[in-house]
C-alpha cells in the first residue's frame, strides 16, 4: 500500500510541477486515487487499521475532503468475510473438532461482517437461535502496528497539528482494541447491560450463552430488527421516541451507571417495530467513567445551560479540557464552543434536529481554534464525545425533534 501510495504522489507531483504549481504533501497524499487504494488495503486487513478508517469516515468525515470521505464511508460496510475453511478453522480450536454435531446445519455465510469479527446466524439441535461472532485470526496481534500505521497515514496528510502529541491517545486507542477484541469481555458486558436495562422494557439486549462464547467466539440469542437509520420514513412521533430513548440512556449511561458502550455506530442500534423496543449490539467498546467524571460532567452541563461562564470553567479544568495556566483567549474559545454545543439542553421545548445547522457552527468555532494550543483532553471525555457525536448523526439523520431538558431534568 506504501509503495502504490508513493508511486502515485510522485506522478500527481510531477504532474502539477508541470502545469507550474507547487503542490503540499498533504494534497498528494490525499487524491481519489489514493483513497481508493488506502480504503481497499484497510478493508482487506481489517481488524484495527479498518476500525480507525471507520471511525475516520463517521466521527471526521466533514473534516476530510469530499472525496476521502465518500470512499472511506464504504468502510462501514465493506469487510471481507472470512471463507469457509477459516471459519471451519477458528470454530474448531475453540469448540473442538466435533463441533457441528451441536448444530443444525451450520451456514458458514456470515449474516454481518465488520472490522473485528463476522457473524454467522446458527441454530443449536437444543432448539437455541443465535447470533455467533467469530473473531478473525491474527486481529489482536496486528492491533499496535494497524494504529501505529494509520497515524502514521494521518499525520503525513497534515489533519493533526505537527505540535500534537497524540501518543498517550495511540496507547488508549490500542487499550481500548485489545478490550474490543476480548469476547469474553464484551459477553461480561453484555450481560451486565442485560442487568442494568432490566427495568426498561423498551430495550432489548441479547442473551449470552457462556457455553458457546470463548475470547474469540461470542454466542447470544438472536434477535431480529431492522436498522435503526432505516428509520427514515417512519412516523415522526415514532423517529422522535426512538431518538429520545437513545438519549434517556446515554444519561442513564453517563450519571448513573458509570458506564457507556461508546462505539457510535448505527450498526449496533436494531428497532423491533412490532414491540416498539430498541435492540442493543455490541458491548465491546464498553467503558466504565469514575464518579467524579460524572459529577463534572454533570456540573459542566448544568453551567451551559444557565450560561454560568465560572462554573463552565470549574468543569472544564475538572474534567481536563485545559489548565488554569492555559492563555486566556483559549480558555475563552473552549467555553464558547461548550456554550454553542449544548444549545439543544437549552431549547425550551422540542429541539429539531433535521432543521438545525448546529453541526456546522460547532466545525467552525473547532477550526477557529488556535492550533498551537490543540491537546488531546483526557481518553474518557473522547470517548463521551464520541458516543455524544454519533448520537447527533443519528438525531440528524431521523430529523428527530426532542425534548432535550425534559430528559436532563431527572439528572441535575
Amino acid at each position: 500500500m506504501a509503495t502504490g501510495v508513493a508511486g502515485s504522489m510522485l506522478m500527481e507531483g510531477a504532474r502539477q510541477w508541470a502545469q507550474g504549481k507547487r503542490p503540499r504533501l498533504s494534497d498528494l497524499l490525499l487524491t481519489p486515487a489514493n483513497a481508493v487504494r488506502v480504503t481497499h488495503q484497510l478493508a482487506q486487513m481489517r481488524g484495527a487499521a479498518m476500525k480507525v478508517g471507520q471511525l475516520i469516515s463517521m466521527d471526521g468525515g466533514d473534516l476530510l475532503p469530499p472525496e476521502l470521505a465518500t470512499i472511506l464511508a464504504r468502510l462501514r460496510s465493506d469487510a471481507r468475510a472470512m471463507p469457509a475453511r477459516q471459519v471451519q478453522a477458528v470454530l474448531t480450536a475453540n469448540w473442538g473438532a466435533k463441533w457441528q454435531q451441536r448444530f443444525e446445519p451450520f451456514s458458514f455465510t456470515p449474516i454481518a461482517a465488520a472490522s473485528i469479527g463476522q457473524v454467522h446466524r446458527a441454530k443449536t439441535k437444543d432448539g437455541r437461535d443465535l447470533a455467533i461472532k467469530i473473531q478473525y485470526p491474527g486481529v489482536r496481534k496486528s492491533i499496535s502496528s494497524d494504529v501505529d500505521n494509520v497515524a502514521s497515514l494521518l499525520r503525513m496528510s497534515g489533519l493533526l497539528p505537527k505540535t500534537l502529541n497524540i501518543t498517550p491517545l495511540l496507547q488508549q486507542a490500542k487499550s481500548q482494541l485489545r478490550e474490543e477484541a476480548d469476547y469474553q469481555a464484551e459477553g461480561a458486558h453484555l450481560q451486565h447491560f442485560g442487568q442494568l436495562l432490566a427495568d426498561a422494557p423498551e430495550f432489548l439486549v441479547p442473551e449470552l450463552h457462556p457455553d458457546l462464547s470463548t475470547k474469540n467466539v461470542l454466542a447470544m440469542t438472536f434477535v431480529d430488527g431492522l436498522p435503526v437509520e432505516s428509520m427514515v420514513q417512519a412516523p415522526q412521533p415514532e423517529r422522535d421516541r426512538i431518538v429520545r430513548l437513545l438519549v434517556g440512556l446515554l444519561f442513564r449511561e453517563l450519571f448513573e451507571f458509570g458506564l457507556m458502550q461508546t462505539d457510535p455506530n448505527f450498526a449496533n442500534y436494531r428497532y423491533d417495530p412490532v414491540g416498539q423496543r430498541l435492540i442493543l449490539l455490541d458491548f465491546g467498546a464498553t467503558r466504565a467513567f469514575a464518579p467524579a467524571f460524572g459529577a463534572a460532567y454533570r456540573q459542566l452541563n448544568i453551567a451551559a445551560i444557565t450560561r454560568d461562564r465560572a462554573a463552565m470553567q470549574q468543569a472544564a479544568v475538572a474534567i481536563g479540557y485545559f489548565d488554569q495556566a492555559a492563555p486566556p483567549g483559549h480558555q475563552t474559545a473552549v467555553l464558547n464552543l461548550f456554550e454553542l454545543a449544548f444549545e439543544p439542553l437549552r431549547q425550551t421545548g422540542d429541539y429539531d434536529f433535521g432543521s438545525t445547522d448546529l453541526a456546522q457552527r460547532l466545525r467552525l468555532a473547532s477550526l477557529a481554534l488556535d492550533r498551537d494550543f490543540w491537546h488531546i483532553p483526557p481518553v474518557d471525555a473522547l470517548f463521551l464525545h464520541r458516543k455524544l457525536g454519533g448520537l447527533y448523526l443519528l438525531a440528524t439523520r431521523l430529523k428527530a425533534r426532542v425534548n432535550l431538558p425534559q430528559l436532563m431534568a431527572g439528572f441535575r
